[in-house]
This record gives C-alpha cells, sequence and structure tokens, in this order.
C-alpha cells in the first residue's frame, strides 16, 4: 500500500508541474517540498536549469531547525519572497508539488505573497 501511495503522490506532483508549465511558459518556479520535519521552497528557472534562491526550515540563520508547524512555514515564506527580491524576481508561479494547498504550504504561499511575490 505504501508503494501506492507514493505512486499517486508522483502522478500528483508531475499533472500539477505540467499544467503550470503550459499555463505558465517563461516565469519562474516556486517550489515547495515538504517533509515530517520540515520544508523547503526553490526559486527555479526552467529555461536555464538554475536555481536562483532558495530557503528552508533547517537552515540556522532562519532558527526554524526541527519545528515543523504553521508559523516556520511562514517564516520560511517571508525568507524566500526577500530572497526573490535580490534576485530580481517578482512574478513567479507556485508549484505546490503532490502536496495539498492547506496547512503549511498555504501558509509558505500566504507569507511569501505578504512578501511581495506574485503568483
Amino acid at each position: 500500500m505504501a508503494n501506492s501511495k507514493r505512486i499517486l503522490f508522483q502522478k500528483r506532483r508531475l499533472r500539477v508541474r505540467n499544467k503550470l508549465r503550459k499555463a505558465n511558459a517563461g516565469r519562474v518556479r516556486l517550489s515547495v517540498h515538504r517533509s515530517n520535519k520540515n520544508i523547503s521552497v526553490q526559486l527555479i528557472d526552467d529555461v536555464q536549469g538554475r536555481t536562483l534562491a532558495s530557503a528552508s526550515s533547517l537552515e540556522k540563520d532562519l532558527g526554524l531547525a526541527g519545528k515543523n508547524n504553521v508559523e516556520a512555514a511562514a517564516k520560511v515564506g517571508t525568507a524566500i519572497a526577500e530572497r526573490a527580491k535580490k534576485a530580481g524576481v517578482n512574478e513567479c508561479y507556485f508549484d505546490r508539488g503532490g502536496f495539498l494547498f492547506h496547512g503549511k504550504v498555504k501558509a509558505l504561499a500566504e507569507a511569501a505573497r505578504e512578501g511581495g511575490l506574485k503568483f
């Protein structure tokens, strides 16, 4: 059963990513990954195949190591918005992967929007 759950997650992730690529050609992708303990996010330029900025709850300067809650996700969202501005990115599209848009993923997205990112 665990194997079938993983396969369904991978299908959902690819389905979301392919729909976003068709609709938002040429824009930077804000990709989110959530584990049981941490959350991380990357700004990816798919045309060049480069990561422009990233933030994670594992980073020592954020002071969130081991904290797995909505507040930690919001701080990561604020951090990625600041780093995106430094990288010269104002608009992106939100790639939630196979994760549902609620809880930590939603808190990260709202904090990034409040920080100035548009998606």
